[in-house]
């Protein structure tokens, strides 16, 4: 029996407290995108329950029901009808989620929206930080405090240049923020940066160097107002919320002055105004002020971590995962840097590693305990990506659904928190943490690897200890029949829609071969960043991180969907197979430019075909990941489904369906 849209729309809308309650309204290609006034109307166990719905989760202010490809738009068509909803957007969708939050909650999200285009480079300068320390700790004489297993020449080209790369994400921080912050705030991007380069003049006393300045009686220290107020002429290296602000401001004026000043004088008036502005409110005001409270949130921090039997410690491993959940933890990538300019480590980055490892921990006791292969297929890659330092899936995913695991990975935390207490552990950088942190706290690697067991273990002992299966019906055998009659459903709903496409009858799934649509390295799908592609619940296939920007047919077929957005294309195959290439993470909100489409739906394709030119550059621009998805979206048709990995290039096998 095919899928009642109108029935699936109409028990969303009943799940999430009717028309009333419904602030925006998108869709994607595969779920339903809505935005709550308030989330508290929610019933949950009804939303778990819509008919055709496979899961559903909130996420960046968003609450997302998925449906798949070929479905979700035809249960939003409903939804609008049924609702009277304004049909939005996935962009403004997104915008409207943002402003749903409080003035803390939009501050966040702007210290996020900031940190994470530039989060590959401080990973990437982090991870070198860490082997470079090791390589030190290794070479550096026992006398001297290292393990002298060899002699370390630090005066060779190739250790400077690598030192070079090691400072450079960290040292020229201020202008990479500067650049980000002014993408955000709408702003010239290489004002941005300018203006940052600006606050890090080597015309200043480094920041770093501060303190030895004050020591030997050389820091410098100009009148403002003579005898009223003064500064000290000291840089801003190390900190953050001052070159945010700098950059608001300089966007502020920018923005304004292209409104007024002529167009001939546009182009130099503008820029120098608006820097120079920014430049002398900045540095004047602004940046003493923030300064003065970055320093003393810090010092409160460090008096937190001081609190005797580590009580401070205990606290902050109970409520990071917490924090994770609210999104308070975009700001923490600013507490790793401002301690690590004022003391050369960071003791904050140790307790992330223990609450990520926790709730990694939690999560795989839920995929030995379950007997539900649905569950285990989510818990299994969820808690793994927890262990490589990546929480969202587990946690929105698996432990915070189900409350005890998600309870159970907090004491895990803490516990992993007392043990850095106890082991003043300490990591030389920032953006590493779970199995690769150790890297970070290389001269510290046993201590590491006690509170990793420590946290891993508490957590996954208690959740083993106390979890069981819900049974909302308590009869195991309905559940089972009704979860087999909903696989029906879907399948019998793809082979109508197939039919609906091509005029005719779907094929019966054959065994095939579906092939690379675009050259890259192939991994597992169970490894991609996107929570829902992660758990398979769309259905299980193979991952592509892209080198190149064409996008060809896997499979000799027919197109059934193509997004308006271009970033996703549906196939099925004259074999059977239903096929889903959704290029990118979060790429709806692109709104297609980065992608050519070369085909229509309905179009007959064979292997090899052209369908799409994407610009890769573009979307790693807006820093978004490239990886591209090949699901098999009628996966219950088959007997097996497995991905191949390694380097691929279009036309080489990528998934195996039987």
């Amino acid at each position: 029996m095919a899928l009642d849209y109108r029935q699936a729309a109409q028990e969303v809308l009943e799940a999430i407290g009717g028309k009333d309650n419904i602030v925006s309204a998108a869709h994607c290609a595969t779920r339903l995108r809505l935005v709550i006034a308030d989330d508290s109307k929610i019933d949950k166990a009804k939303l778990d329950d819509v008919v055709g719905a496979k899961g559903n989760f909130q996420a960046s202010g968003q609450l997302q029901v998925i449906f798949g490809t070929g479905t979700v738009d035809k249960v939003y068509d409903q939804f609008i009808t049924l609702s009277g909803a304004s049909a939005a957007s996935k962009a403004d969708a997104k915008a409207a989620a943002a402003a749903k939050g409080n003035a803390f909650q939009r501050a966040i999200k702007v210290l996020s929206d900031v940190f994470v285009p530039i989060i590959p480079a401080i990973v990437a300068s982090g991870m070198l930080m860490g082997v470079m320390s090791a390589i030190q700790y290794m070479g550096t004489p026992v006398a001297d405090g290292g393990a002298g297993f060899f002699t370390l020449d630090t005066t060779t080209v190739w250790w400077r240049i690598a030192a070079l790369i090691n400072a450079c994400a960290l040292g020229n921080l201020q202008i990479l923020l500067g650049f980000s912050a002014a993408t955000v705030f709408g702003g010239n991007p290489y004002l941005g940066a300018s203006l940052g380069a600006l606050l890090i003049s080597s015309d200043f006393i480094n920041a770093y160097q501060s303190s030895t300045a004050i020591a030997n009686g050389t820091m410098i220290t100009l009148d403002v107002i003579p005898g009223v107020y003064s500064i000290d002429w000291v840089g801003y290296q190390g900190h953050v919320i001052p070159i945010l602000v700098g950059v608001w401001i300089l966007c502020f004026f920018e923005k304004r002055l292209h409104k007024v000043v002529p167009e001939m004088f546009d182009l130099f008036v503008t820029p120098l105004v608006s820097v120079s502005l920014a430049a002398y409110i900045t540095i004047l005001f602004i940046g003493p002020i923030f300064v003065w409270l970055e320093n003393n949130i810090l010092g409160l921090l460090m008096w937190l971590l001081s609190v005797p039997l580590g009580i401070g410690y205990i606290i902050i491993g109970l409520i990071y995962s917490p924090s994770v959940v609210t999104g308070l933890h975009q700001m923490y990538t600013a507490i790793d840097v401002q301690m690590l300019a004022q003391y050369s480590v960071t003791y904050w980055l140790p307790i992330a590693s223990a609450a990520n490892i926790a709730q990694g921990g939690a999560c795989l006791a839920v995929a030995a305990r379950t007997k539900s292969e649905k569950t285990k297929s989510l818990a299994i890659p969820s808690g793994i990506s927890c262990l490589l330092g990546i929480t969202e899936p587990a946690i929105f995913g698996v432990n915070l659904p189900k409350l005890k695991p998600f309870v159970c990975g907090m004491i895990g935390s803490a516990c992993g928190a007392l043990c850095c207490s106890i082991f003043h552990l300490a990591a030389s950088g920032t953006g590493v943490t779970g199995l690769c942190g150790i890297l970070l706290c290389i001269q510290q690697p046993l201590q590491y690897i006690i509170m990793f067991a420590v946290a891993f273990g508490v957590a996954f002992g208690l959740t083993t200890t106390i979890y069981k299966d819900e049974d909302a019906k308590g009869n195991a055998a309905k559940t089972a029949a009704e979860s087999k009659a909903a696989a029906d459903e879907q399948a019998a709903l793809a082979a109508e829609e197939a039919a609906d496409v091509k005029g005719a009858a779907a094929p019966a799934a054959k065994a095939e071969t579906i092939v690379a649509p675009i050259a890259g390295k192939a991994v597992a799908l169970k490894d991609v960043s996107d929570p829902v592609f992660a758990s398979e619940a769309m259905g299980k296939g193979a991952a592509v991180e892209p080198t190149e920007g064409k996008v060809f047919s896997p499979v000799d077929g027919t197109i059934t969907v193509l997004a308006e957005t271009g970033h996703a294309v549906g196939l099925l195959s004259d074999d059977g197979a239903e096929v889903l290439i959704h290029i990118g993470i979060d790429t709806v909100n692109l709104k297609g430019e980065p992608f050519n489409a070369l085909v229509k739906s309905g179009a007959k394709v064979h292997k090899g075909d052209p369908l799409m030119d994407v610009d890769l550059d573009a979307i790693k621009a807006a820093g978004l990941d490239t990886t591209t998805m090949v699901v098999i979206t009628n996966t219950d048709a088959y007997a097996s489904v497995e991905g191949h990995t390694g380097n691929v290039k279009p036309g080489d096998a990528l998934i195996d369906v039987k």
